[in-house]
């Protein structure tokens, strides 16, 4: 009897799982061989923005109901928005849930709804990348910025004058540059954006997108009166190229969340305490204290 049910075909049919297993073994995705495409990439970096513009509109407005302003008065609304503490708080802090959001999106899209791993798509892995080398390019880059200072010199940008009518601002800001956009901002685009063009295009021409594509994006806040702070935004240009090859040399994004973090971390602190400084009040280097303020 036991012979019988060993010889009939449901005994010796091969398991299912099995045989699928074996004949269609899983591929796990890689940081240069994501499982989303161009298009895909660029919705969630244009949602990313779209967001950073709703929020702040979406926190404003109520406010701004209650203020009696006319909406007509363009020039009124924008001194407004710039001088008024409130209102700028209300602006910075907007920037946080639009983080969250953006994060969100980006949590979907890299596991495939929980499909994959989120770490191990994007690289989570230094691959030779150590924390001093974070410090030795934090203090390049910043030499340069002071020496770019010098040349193009001092121009106070429309985000640094916002800073300046509102201490409450100045926190929001060095808390969501150092614990939210430097994750958000680098899975968006170091992450996200230049694993997609990498595989359609090539490392050159992703390395340039990413790049410029990012600097871009900053040249409206780094900006006075629709003039750019040329310091400001070649030193951000350089500091995105160098972010962008670090990916390309690691071939993972967290050795790029880590040098991002050093840097808005350094310079939230710079920005914390820049009023408790004594004796540096008319030197360069603390003109250009806003450089990295707002790298999101």
């Amino acid at each position: 009897m036991q012979t019988e049910e060993k010889n009939t075909p449901e005994f010796n049919a091969p398991n299912k799982l099995e045989t699928i297993e074996t004949s269609q073994p899983l591929i796990y995705p890689t940081p240069d061989n994501p499982p989303w495409n161009g298009w895909t990439a660029f919705g969630v970096w244009a949602a990313s923005v779209f967001f950073i513009i709703l929020f702040p509109n979406l926190f404003l407005l109520p406010y701004i109901a209650t203020q009696n302003l006319n909406f007509s008065d363009q020039s009124q609304l924008l001194e407004f928005l710039k001088t008024d503490s409130f209102a700028i708080v209300l602006q910075i802090a907007a920037v946080i849930p639009a983080h969250i959001l953006t994060l969100v999106l980006a949590w979907y899209i890299v596991t495939k709804f929980n499909t994959y791993s989120f770490r191990e798509t994007l690289g989570w892995n230094w691959n030779g990348f150590k924390i001093w080398h974070s410090l030795v390019i934090f203090v390049s880059v910043y030499a340069l910025a002071i020496i770019l200072s010098l040349i193009f010199g001092d121009v106070e940008n429309d985000f640094e004058k916002l800073l300046k009518n509102s201490r409450t601002a100045v926190y929001f800001v060095a808390f969501f540059a150092t614990f939210t956009a430097p994750l958000v901002e680098e899975v968006v685009y170091r992450g996200i954006l230049y694993s997609a063009f990498y595989r359609k295009f090539g490392v050159i021409l992703a390395v340039l997108f990413v790049t410029l594509l990012f600097t871009v994006v900053h040249i409206p806040q780094y900006s006075s009166n629709s003039i750019p702070d040329y310091a400001s935004v070649i030193t951000l240009l350089l500091l995105s190229l160098t972010l962008t090859l670090i990916r390309v040399k690691t071939k993972n994004l967290l050795p790029c969340i880590i040098l991002h973090t050093v840097f808005n971390g350094i310079q939230s602190l710079i920005l914390i305490f820049e009023p408790f400084l004594t004796g540096v009040a008319n030197q360069p280097e603390n003109k250009i204290a806003a450089i990295f303020r707002f790298l999101m």
